[in-house]
C-alpha cells in the first residue's frame, strides 16, 4: 500500500519503467507468442501498481494517517 506523496512517486515512475520496457519488447519482438511471455509479468506488475495508485488516490490524507495507525498498530 503506497502510505506518502514519496511513494506514490516511486510508484509512477516504476510503472513508467516498466510501461517503456514493454515498449521497447513491442518494437523488437516480432513472435506474438514470445512477446506475450516477455511482457506478461511486466504487464501484471503495472496492474498491480495501477490499482495501488488508485487506492492512494481515493483517500484523502487525513484517511491515510488512519490507515497508517491501523497497520502499525
Amino acid at each position: 500500500m503506497i502510505r506518502t506523496d514519496q511513494e506514490f512517486q516511486v510508484t509512477l515512475q516504476r510503472i513508467m519503467h516498466f510501461q517503456n520496457q514493454v515498449t521497447q519488447l513491442r518494437r523488437q519482438e516480432t513472435n506474438p507468442a514470445n512477446y506475450r511471455l516477455s511482457v506478461s509479468g511486466y504487464l501484471s506488475e503495472i496492474d498491480r501498481m495501477n490499482l495501488e495508485v488508485r487506492e492512494y488516490l481515493l483517500l484523502l490524507p487525513s484517511e491515510l494517517e488512519k490507515e497508517s495507525a491501523k497497520v502499525t498498530a
